[in-house]
């Protein structure tokens, strides 16, 4: 039987919430360490246009708001997630870092900020978790300034070929299997692979952020594991 968004957002909510204390490590296990790799690429694209101010949506244990303040020392960087648990996290890696970084809850469909208040917005690996794409997708237009960037890294559908293949099953079976022995939540893995394989292609979601007013391009890493969609505003965009 089919959720509805408020169903799916709650269930997401206490899943992250449940990993949240294994999810770093999680993170460099599961991918063999790539997703810093395509993290710091997520960085570069996002602070081409030197923003001053910078949102991370999803930002869950903070790691790429943090590497954006360490890349930016002079942006206001802010992450926001809706998994407390999380942000609980992100804030004590800030401190210990002496990094100047605000980590608040937010609701992506229905963000607490003004129009127009970021130059640039990030999003890692949470944007399939959101409820409503396309209302998303206009929420984050909403927020950003006219000239700003929206930059999308995420899991597409697995390719296809041999490669697809084998890593599909890597990512269906063997996964799961292993983040939920190290996170003691199997669900929570279980739904990685789920939510992978619902996440619209990369033209698709191309073409949803082109609805929703950006200019789009995207970049494949590491054979089409993961994507990079960058979105910008024309400076003289009306909202």
């Amino acid at each position: 039987m089919e959720i509805s968004p408020r169903e799916k957002a709650e269930r997401v909510r206490r899943m992250f919430a449940e990993i949240a204390p294994r999810y770093d490590l999680l993170n460099r296990l599961l991918s063999f360490g790539a997703d810093l790799r395509w993290r710091r690429r997520a960085v570069a694209l996002a602070l081409e246009k030197n923003p001053g101010r910078i949102l991370d949506l999803a930002t869950g244990t903070g790691d790429l708001a943090l590497m954006l303040k360490r890349k930016a020392p002079t942006a206001q960087v802010v992450g926001a997630d809706f998994a407390l648990p999380m942000l609980e996290i992100a804030r004590r890696k800030a401190r210990a870092q002496g990094l100047a970084v605000e980590f608040l809850e937010a609701d992506a469909l229905s963000l607490p900020f003004p129009q127009g208040s970021f130059e640039a917005i990030t999003i890692a690996f949470g944007f399939r978790n959101f409820a409503d794409y396309r209302k998303a997708l206009f929420e984050l237009r909403r927020v950003l300034a006219p000239g700003g960037r929206l930059v999308i890294l995420e899991f597409p559908p697995p390719p296809r070929g041999v490669f697809g293949l084998v890593y599909r099953v890597y990512f269906q079976r063997l996964l799961p299997f292993l983040g939920g022995v190290v996170s003691g939540s199997f669900g929570a893995y279980r739904y990685l692979p789920e939510s992978v394989e619902a996440f619209p292609p990369p033209e698709a979601l191309k073409g949803m952020m082109e609805e929703a007013g950006f200019k789009v391009r995207y970049e494949l890493l590491t054979f089409g594991v993961a994507a990079i969609h960058i979105g910008d505003l024309e400076a003289g965009s009306a909202r």
